[in-house]
């Protein structure tokens, strides 16, 4: 198993989105490095720490686990998506999605600022390199933000 932390606006996608379907397709990635995590790496029973960016303030505000693997993004084809692209082929799709299912909201959301301020979590991509939407995490980075009592509801 391994971990990651997907990034989304909450006001286009956020945990309580999730929480409402239970399941959903983690859609629109138009990163390469992104777009390899999903194809390459991230696998069924993955855990994913979903994080709230765009917004004020920035937090880590759920749990979701990943059901299905990387499989084509249907809205790289479809021609009134904002994820078109017309460079993408049926027989060669250019980008992929997986399916995550809700598992937990946090009572206490996890803020940027907060994590910055732990010193176990110094070496977490998301304070390395911030920008990237689909990152790794340690299983430690993991289990730590777990125990800082974020807690689940």
């Amino acid at each position: 198993m391994s971990y990651w932390l997907f990034k989304s606006e909450p006001n286009e996608y956020g945990i309580d989105h999730l929480a409402k379907d239970k399941k959903a397709r983690w859609d629109g990635i138009r990163n390469y490095q992104a777009r390899n995590i999903l194809r390459d790496d991230v696998s069924v029973g993955d855990q994913v720490l979903f994080y709230h960016s765009s917004c004020k303030p920035t937090a880590i505000v759920g749990l979701a686990e990943v059901v299905a693997e990387g499989y084509p993004d249907p809205e790289q084809f479809n021609v009134d998506s904002l994820y078109f692209d017309a460079k993408s082929k049926i027989d060669a799709p250019r980008w992929v999605c997986v399916d995550i299912a809700f598992q937990a909201k946090f009572k206490n959301p996890l803020t940027l600022a907060a994590l910055k301020k732990m010193p176990e979590l110094s070496e977490m991509v998301l304070l390395q390199q911030s920008r990237l939407s689909i990152q790794p995490v340690t299983k430690a980075e993991f289990e730590f933000i777990l125990r800082t009592g974020a807690g689940k509801s």
